[in-house]
């Protein structure tokens, strides 16, 4: 892989994780360059050398129109694609695409493409939140081994990261509105682009949204997330509960489930790493969720650097609330007529899972969105070395909330030739609501009882 001096950072590579734990916080001269040769999120503030990749400039929270139940309009409807990658030319693009990307091609030749647009760096976030990322930058520690942290503050530990472990921690604390309720869907085609939906409404918020928490004493949660399946029907009325704790080897992270059938509340260490994800007939983990999600102690994450890739991004079209899912769901893939392509730099992280350790996945390796550290790629590699899933992100940007997220995230499994696509709300009554309140009583395994009443 070819990387340009200026995408690397000296000396990311060869520390051992015992010895950047210590130095994980880098010194306020270095946090210094945040909104200066950095943005505040911690990217290259410039483009690259001739302009393919644009110096950052954010959206401004009026850059479209949010219509009645919440959906934005899309600021980049004019523009066409520059040029279209596909499995006929797609060798000359093979330098800045991952190597699942670019099995997607040789898998479904006739249908998988990819057209690129112009880049455009719009994510921001919030001016706090800013802030608490620079404050971050300079007093946030990894500890337990690289499994947890302290002195964190609200996203982003370490915007400056000289490990691969410190890029991946900024994936799972990445700003995504503080809290949110959203009703999504989930799809598993079968190879001839059958499909059934899954419907959830998910509730999820940051510790230092919730209405008790208390800054003195902010303890080992990072977040709290619930979910209830609402169709079809005999599914509907389960609900999940999550804590999730930021070390998770000194508190695992604790879950439960409410079965409608049962009537009863249980709990459920088989939801993280490669437990089942949630009614996805065996087609993601537990960890697949969010790209990736949990504790990072089974695998050892090499940071190899940065590069300039294609990645999904923009993804306004395919959020469109005029859109049926059986327009996005298509065999083999989904429509890739509504996808958006723009040249990004992104990390490559390498995760390869520890000896003595299991997981299904032997190996990982993500390439993270330098703009909002949200992963936008993930190949995933089984016991025998081979490629096996591609996760690839559809990236928005909710401009009216400051908030950098998915529109979609698709799971591709080129062995089987089916694939999980969850995330769709196009056909909802309401898009994602970023002013949800709550308090930790809401988040406990009496509550969860009460929500799975069907």
């Amino acid at each position: 892989m070819k990387m340009t001096k200026s995408l690397f950072h000296a000396g990311v590579l060869g520390f051992s994780l015992l010895a950047t734990s210590v130095m994980a916080a880098v010194p306020a001269a270095e946090a210094d360059k945040l909104g200066k040769s950095l943005t505040p999120m911690g990217a290259e503030m410039s483009g690259n050398a001739d302009g393919s990749i644009p110096a950052w400039k954010p959206l401004p929270k009026n850059a479209g129109t949010v219509d009645s139940k919440g959906f934005l309009s899309n600021p980049y409807a004019s523009e066409k694609p520059l040029f279209t990658i596909t499995a006929q030319n797609v060798d000359q693009y093979k330098e800045k695409l991952a190597p699942g990307q670019y099995a997607m091609f040789k898998r479904y030749p006739e249908t998988f493409k990819m057209p690129v647009y112009t880049s455009h760096r719009g994510a921001t976030v919030p001016d706090d939140v800013f802030a608490a990322i620079k404050k971050n930058a300079t007093n946030t520690k990894l500890v337990s081994g690289g499994n947890g942290l302290e002195n964190f503050e609200t996203a982003v530990p370490f915007p400056i990261p000289k490990t691969g472990v410190e890029v991946i921690w900024n994936h799972i604390t990445r700003y995504r509105g503080g809290s949110v309720t959203r009703l999504v869907t989930q799809a598993t085609p079968q190879p001839n682009g059958s499909f059934s939906l899954v419907y959830f409404q998910d509730q999820f918020v940051f510790r230092d949204k919730m209405k008790d928490y208390d800054p003195a004493n902010p303890g080992n949660i990072l977040f709290y997330f619930k979910q209830k399946v609402t169709a079809p029907a005999r599914l509907a009325g389960g609900v999940l509960l999550v804590h999730e704790t930021l070390d998770q080897v000194k508190e695992p992270r604790s879950a439960w489930v409410y079965n409608a059938g049962q009537r009863r509340v249980r709990r459920a260490p088989q939801v993280s790493y490669d437990g089942p994800g949630t009614a996805a007939d065996g087609l993601r983990t537990s960890d697949n969720l969010d790209m990736f999600n949990g504790a990072p102690d089974r695998y050892d994450w090499k940071l190899e650097g940065k590069k300039e890739m294609y990645i999904a991004s923009d993804a306004y079209k395919l959020d469109d609330p005029k859109l049926k899912y059986a327009d996005i769901i298509k065999a083999g893939h989904i429509n890739q007529d509504l996808a958006r392509y723009e040249l990004r730099r992104v990390w490559h992280v390498v995760a390869t899972l520890k000896e003595g350790q299991r997981h299904i996945y032997a190996k990982r390796d993500f390439y993270i969105d330098e703009d909002t550290w949200q992963a936008a790629v993930i190949d995933h590699y089984d016991g025998r070395g081979q490629l096996w899933r591609v996760a690839e992100a559809h990236a928005e940007n909710y401009y009216d909330k400051q908030v950098p997220w998915y529109a979609l995230e698709a799971l591709y499994d080129l062995q089987s030739g089916r694939y999980l696509a969850l995330g769709m709300k196009n056909e909802e009554k309401s898009a994602y609501d970023f002013g949800f309140t709550a308090t930790t009583s809401d988040f406990t395994p009496a509550a969860l009882r009460q929500e799975g009443v069907r």
